[in-house]
């Protein structure tokens, strides 16, 4: 795990919306998720970085369904040129939403991720940006997910720590994985890309 980071300028928090962080299909240490993201986008702000806040579209009767309670943002938006919500169709925030342009054009070639659901869209997410050639940071106490429950003939239930570790494992050696939110700095990306 990386300790000191350079800046990145931008900020994807990934589905931080009600039905994942409330209530009982919130995932476990769902404060500690909350904290840690409200204090990157705080500090992703004070930094001048771009923040891009992914927000899923969940099927008919999911607990991220549009327009219901828990489809809403937990964290509050402060829309403008530096800050936006994409909503998403799919685990990926890439696919099938204006992600990649909204990066590009603001001239962004870093970020970092956090969010939920970790093997889930904050990996998808990740692998993407990895693949454009983005320097990718992904701090291990801002993102998380769900306790895999036990599959007889399979495997005993699995800790959510446990999933999210390997989910970042899995992104292999490119992604700068920190221990510690509070170990991601931010800067403004240099310039609009021409």
């Amino acid at each position: 795990m990386t300790k000191h980071v350079l800046p990145v300028e931008a900020l994807i928090v990934v589905d931080v919306q009600e039905a994942g962080v409330t209530g009982d299909r919130a995932v476990p240490d769902a404060a500690r998720l909350v904290d840690r993201t409200a204090d990157l986008i705080a500090r992703a702000r004070q930094g001048g970085a771009l923040v891009v806040h992914l927000q899923n579209d969940g099927a008919p009767g999911a607990g991220d369904e549009p327009h219901t309670p828990g489809w809403e943002l937990h964290h509050p938006v402060l829309t403008g040129p530096t800050e936006v919500v994409i909503r998403k169709p799919k685990d990926d925030g890439f696919e099938k939403t204006p992600l990649g342009r909204v990066l590009t054009d603001a001239g962004v070639t870093s970020l970092a991720v956090c969010g939920a659901m970790s093997e889930m869209c904050v990996q998808a997410t990740c692998r993407t940006a990895l693949e454009l050639g983005y320097r990718l940071v992904l701090p291990h106490d801002a993102h998380a997910t769900q306790n895999i429950p036990p599959a007889p003939g399979i495997s005993d239930a699995i800790p959510a720590a446990t999933v999210s570790r390997v989910a970042e494992w899995a992104l292999g050696s490119d992604v700068e994985i920190t221990a510690h939110a509070s170990d991601v700095t931010f800067t403004a990306p240099p310039s609009p890309a021409g």
